[in-house]
């Protein structure tokens, strides 16, 4: 095979020193039915290497990749629609009866797909080169060589460049030439990328030369040790991401159980109904108004989703949790039916299929810091979402108006009802603000994953342990736990596995508050002076 190849590729640099010209009837019927796989394929390279000014060559590469090509009398057709043309000149032509089917193997589809690649690299769309060189960078062939030379002479833009030059780079390294592979193999070792260690690896199951092997395993040791940071630097990212996540649902629940005491199992379906509110949001955006505007629907969601669960935790602490302080396990039990009630309510609703919610154009993508590291802009802005809510609420308890009630009544309720403070009220904001965090909470989360009537079970006991972890009634706890707790799950999955990684960090869990009862942070709040 190799030799083939290298055969095509010196045929192929021959073609080069030609006269450029437009796609020929003999060349159409060559690239469909010339004798054998190689002759068809020297055809197709060698019409690629003309000029395509008329874009005749793409339609009929793109016929031939969709199986509407016959043959007849050594003449090409191209059909589509029961209609037939001459793929040379554009011009509709009769279809002769008994007009054989052209017939393309795996290996065939693979040249024409390359083909295609590299006509895609002269458009004028830096995009659609960019896409064309990481197809045939993905895919190296050493008869291709000529093709990806001719792209490299003209290209101006770099990330093109670098595609072509790792493409070329591949292709070398099936040379029968030994200092030409380890040319290649220096080349690909200053990549450091996954896919040219990939590739050095399967050249190093076949290749027969001690030199150039010895090369290969020098250059998979940098390449490892280079894509190791990238995994690290990646593993903490997630973990980040994963505790800002925590952060957001266990945010509520540090007001509403931290600092109240309440403990409210129905603090899931708060979340939920805040991501429900985010799709609604969405779909009127979708239905009423111009698609132009669909990218600004999150900024209207975020209030609506606050709003939306802060009226249902009103309510719910109005109708319910006020007859029950001080009384846990009422509370427990009447929150949890409460909690199957809402989500009996949003399955009759929205139904009990997931809904999907769409990332605006601008939360699309990422930022690619190394070769194996790329940052979802999603996730970033969850980030940057979760301390912005942290900044507010902490500046709302400790410089507000609001803050300092409810600090007074929970430190103790009978001396802030002395000196005037409605303690009905306060407890109603309060729980209503918890609520509305989670109804965030929910918002955030409607970006990264299904929104469905099941979403708050997923969070609710890992916002329950970052907030005892963190302490009862502590901020700042709250934020070291479920940093703390996010990046240790997301380094011990490196290492054991999603299963085991959940396991050791419950058992931390249990290990630390065994030993320190009060949490990071000294316990406050009712449940102390209880």
């Amino acid at each position: 095979m190799n030799i083939l190849r290298w055969a095509l590729t010196g045929a192929l640099g021959l073609s080069l020193s030609l006269p450029s010209h437009a796609l020929t009837a003999e060349q159409a019927f060559a690239m469909a039915a010339a004798d054998g796989n190689a002759a068809r394929v020297e055809a197709i390279n060698a019409a690629v290497l003309a000029p395509d000014a008329d874009g005749r060559l793409a339609a009929y590469l793109q016929a031939l990749a969709d199986d509407a090509v016959r043959t007849a009398g050594g003449q090409a057709y191209a059909v589509h629609d029961d209609a037939a043309t001459d793929p040379a000149t554009g011009a509709p032509a009769p279809l002769p009866a008994g007009a054989e089917e052209v017939i393309n193997n795996n290996y065939l589809r693979g040249v024409i797909a390359s083909a295609q690649a590299a006509l895609a690299l002269t458009s004028g769309d830096v995009q659609a080169r960019r896409a064309a060189a990481r197809k045939l960078a993905d895919e190296p062939d050493a008869s291709r060589l000529p093709l990806i030379d001719k792209a490299l002479a003209s290209e101006t833009d770099e990330p093109v460049r670098a595609l072509l030059a790792r493409a070329r780079a591949a292709g070398w390294l099936g040379s029968e030439d030994v200092a030409q592979r380890l040319q290649a193999v220096q080349q690909l070792a200053q990549l450091k990328t996954p896919e040219t260690q990939l590739l050095l690896n399967q050249r190093l199951a076949d290749e027969p030369d001690p030199a150039v092997r010895q090369a290969i395993q020098a250059a998979l040791s940098a390449i490892a040790e280079s894509l190791a940071w990238g995994d690290r630097l990646g593993a903490v990212f997630s973990g980040l991401s994963l505790g800002s996540v925590l952060l957001l649902a266990a945010l509520g629940l540090a007001i509403t159980y931290g600092l109240m005491g309440v403990i409210n199992m129905a603090h899931g379906e708060l979340i939920m109904i805040g991501a429900y509110a985010t799709y609604v949001v969405q779909v009127l955006f979708q239905r009423w108004l111009p698609e132009s505007w669909f990218g600004g629907y999150l900024v209207l969601a975020i209030p609506v989703a606050f709003v939306s669960s802060a009226l249902v935790g009103a309510v719910l602490e109005r109708g319910v949790i006020r007859f029950l302080y001080g009384r846990p396990l009422e509370t427990l039990l009447a929150t949890f039916g409460i909690s199957l009630v809402l989500q009996q309510a949003v399955r009759s609703l929205f139904g009990a299929q997931n809904v999907g919610v769409e990332n605006p154009a601008w939360m699309s993508g990422g930022v690619a810091l190394l070769p194996n590291l790329t940052l979802p802009f999603n996730r970033i802005a969850i980030i940057v979402f979760a301390f912005a809510v942290l900044g507010v609420l902490a500046f709302l308890i400790a410089k507000t108006r609001l803050g300092l009630f409810v600090r007074g009544v929970t430190q103790n309720r009978a001396m802030a009802a002395c000196v005037g403070v409605n303690t009905a009220r306060t407890d109603t904001y309060a729980f209503a603000l918890g609520s509305g965090i989670a109804g965030l909470a929910g918002c955030a989360l409607s970006q990264i994953g299904n929104v469905g009537p099941d979403l708050g079970q997923n969070y609710i006991v890992d916002s329950f342990l970052v907030v005892v972890l963190g302490g009862v009634g502590q901020l700042a706890g709250t934020v070291y736990a479920a940093l703390g707790l996010g990046v240790l799950s997301k380094l011990l999955e490196g290492w054991t596995g999603a299963v085991l990684a959940k396991i050791a960090v419950l058992l931390f869990i249990v290990v630390f508050i065994q030993k320190r009862p009060q949490g990071i942070f000294a316990l406050k709040g009712r449940s102390a002076e209880a």
